[in-house]
């Protein structure tokens, strides 16, 4: 198979602050969840979908902090869906994640999930599948073209918890020396 043969099965793997979207048929976006959620919108009329992946919910209309955070992932989903050919009124949403990953965590993965909720809501998108809170984390699957989803809960969850640790509490970062500066 060429690389411009359509027919060639396509596994995306979306993380932290990233989306997807694609209208082939054969494409699978997944995703590992703790406390973050995955949004996957679809309008299967249209054969069109994606999914995103944010950490923190952040405010309604705030652009500047970037895809990590959910106001911004939706904002550019649900645009980029419709620039692909989905109509408005055809999409539909299952979401992921938002779970409470270890005591210290707070209500990180609940505020997410309550955020998604309400922003679809809003943006009066019915959500047909939901599989958010608990204690552990997922493992999605997700088939934009039909809008097939598959979840998996995961046993070990230390990878996840480590990562969503790196974000959320980054250590600071030590200048670097140059060995090629010379003072005089």
């Amino acid at each position: 198979m060429t690389a411009h043969d359509t027919s060639m099965a396509r596994t995306v793997l979306v993380v932290q602050g990233e989306y997807h979207i694609s209208d082939r048929p054969e494409d699978m976006l997944t995703t590992l969840l703790g406390s973050c959620v995955a949004a996957c919108l679809y309008d299967s009329e249209a054969g069109v979908g994606g999914m995103n992946h944010f950490l923190l919910p952040g405010e309604a209309g705030e652009k500047n902090r970037g895809l990590r955070y959910g106001a911004y992932a939706m904002e550019l989903l649900i645009n980029s869906l419709l620039k692909r050919g989905a109509d408005r009124r055809q999409l539909q949403a299952k979401l992921f994640g938002g779970a409470k990953m270890n005591a210290t965590s707070g209500r990180i993965g609940s505020n997410n999930a309550d955020f998604a909720l309400w922003f679809l809501r809003n943006e009066g998108i019915p959500v047909t599948g939901q599989n958010v809170g608990g204690t552990r984390g997922r493992k999605v699957r997700f088939w934009p073209h039909s809008g097939r989803a598959q979840q998996m809960f995961m046993s070990d969850t230390a990878p996840l918890l480590a990562q969503e640790a790196a974000v959320l509490h980054p250590e600071p970062r030590q200048p670097k020396a140059d060995t090629d500066t010379v003072f005089f």
